[in-house]
């Protein structure tokens, strides 16, 4: 089973990858508590009151696609594989993001694919208009964040 997204973002593949494969980045749109190795074979880190999760860096394809395995956090992520392919479109850069490899749909699941969209949109929003809205300062859904 996986989390499936698709957004189109107002800007240059260049950009978005730029934004998905820094700590700069990943800071500016989903964790600004980013820390560790964004090379491949390097673990990045984000930390946040809730906990942490670190993901083994697999694959960069500059300008086209990042791809991620969960190596610490929660149980339900574990050995999940995360991606962004981005490709041109028109004007837009068309980011297709998978959270695949989960066991089964469990609840948490649920949460995970809203929280998903909501940091899609900061990353659209920090790429089209300079400002994301990273943890801690995302958008609450419930009471598991």
């Amino acid at each position: 089973m996986d989390i499936l997204h698709r957004v189109g973002i107002k800007s240059p593949p260049g950009e978005v990858y730029k934004a998905l494969s820094t700590r700069e980045g990943l800071a500016a749109w989903w964790n600004n508590n980013t820390q560790g190795d964004g090379k491949v074979g390097g673990v990045l880190q984000f930390r946040s009151d809730a906990g942490g999760l670190d993901m083994k860096v697999l694959e960069l394809h500059p300008s086209e696609r990042v791809l991620w395995q969960v190596v610490d956090g929660p149980a339900e992520w574990m050995d999940t594989k995360i991606s962004w392919d981005l490709r041109q479109d028109g004007e837009y850069c068309i980011v297709l993001f998978k959270h695949q490899g989960w066991k089964e749909p469990v609840e948490f699941m649920h949460h995970c694919s809203t929280k998903w969209a909501i940091f899609m949109m900061s990353l659209k929003s920090f790429l089209e208009n300079g400002k994301g809205a990273p943890a801690p300062n995302d958008i609450k859904i419930d009471n598991w964040d």
